[in-house]
């Protein structure tokens, strides 16, 4: 499973399949034609983003509880919405952090290629 992510922000690209925008509140400025899906329900809830937002040496502990809250029903419904994306096509995860390396999106990559390959 290839799962590139991307900053909501940035450009699109022929590439880029499918845009699926994973964090839990609409980017400022974003307009809805630059996002396919928005699966708001597989993003982190607003406790664990609050709980660890500027926090980078608490990126595993994040990473865990995040992992956690993926075992949710809601979680699980939105992860089968990106599964039968995946299926179809090239998929894109998008997220609006500014941490490249530290976000939702990447954390939720990671967590499904262990899983999922």
């Amino acid at each position: 499973m290839k799962l590139p992510i991307k900053r909501v922000y940035d450009e699109t690209a022929p590439g880029d399949g499918t845009r699926i925008l994973v964090d839990r509140l609409w980017p400022r400025g974003v307009r809805k034609e630059r996002v396919d899906l928005w699966l708001k329900d597989i993003a982190p809830s607003d406790a664990l983003r609050h709980a660890f937002h500027g926090q980078p040496q608490h990126w595993e502990a994040f990473c865990a509880a995040y992992a956690a809250e993926l075992g949710g029903a809601s979680a699980q419904a939105a992860l089968n919405r990106l599964r039968n994306a995946v299926q179809s096509g090239p998929v894109t995860l998008l997220y609006a952090a500014r941490d490249e390396a530290r976000n939702n999106a990447a954390a939720l990559r990671d967590w499904l290629l262990l899983r999922e390959g």
